[in-house]
């Protein structure tokens, strides 16, 4: 484990994908991010109805558990001919009741083409919804909240070899191609996350943390 120090801040989270692309991104700014998995914390319960209430939860219980700064992203996937699902749902999506193994992607991307099954192109619009919410202590009352929209489309198969979560399946009209087709840089640079850090970058150079 790291040891602690002013400049350490704990990822409410133990994806490794998000690790990597929040890190290289708070660099700047001093400050090194370390997944909770490192610090033993155990999953927060999400019960919250909206991605900035449930970034919050992550939040507040990664920096009590650890006594450090956190930071929590909550990010999914929103298909309006669906009713926004996933939504908040996303990581879960194809949860099976009385199942308590957490699907993998490609199960929740095979429930999802398959409630798209019989809709148009047209009917395929979606976007990634990303909240960012940074906490300088667990009972921070003026948060850092950001968020950030990548809108595209879902294509009918998964293309792609790169990302994670429906990176595969949904499309970027602007770069035209599959997320999980994009390089990590680019992805970086145009995604529903990387609009989100560059909107809490600001606030954190605006900010004394």
């Amino acid at each position: 484990m790291a040891s602690a120090n002013k400049s350490q801040c704990v990822l409410a989270s133990g994806n490794k994908g998000k690790l990597a692309e929040l890190s290289n991104a708070l660099a700047d700014h001093g400050i090194e991010l370390v997944s909770q998995s490192e610090f033993k914390v155990t999953e927060a319960i999400e019960d919250a109805p909206t991605f900035v209430e449930n970034a919050l939860i992550k939040a507040r219980h990664a920096s009590r558990s650890t006594g450090l700064s956190a930071l929590a992203d909550d990010s999914g996937l929103v298909v309006p001919a669906l009713n926004g699902e996933p939504g908040i749902y996303s990581a879960r999506y194809a949860m099976q009741p009385d199942v308590l193994q957490k699907p993998t992607d490609a199960d929740n991307i095979n429930k999802l083409l398959e409630q798209l099954q019989s809709h148009s192109d047209a009917e395929r619009a979606a976007y990634f919804v990303c909240a960012l919410v940074y906490l300088r202590h667990a009972d921070d009352p003026e948060p850092i909240i950001s968020t950030g929209l990548w809108h595209g489309s879902i294509l009918h198969a998964p293309e792609g070899e790169n990302g994670f979560g429906y990176d595969p399946v949904f499309y970027c009209p602007k770069n035209k191609m599959a997320s999980a087709s994009m390089s990590r840089e680019l992805k970086s640079s145009v995604s529903h996350r990387a609009i989100a850090l560059e909107a809490l970058k600001t606030q954190l150079a605006d900010r004394t943390l």
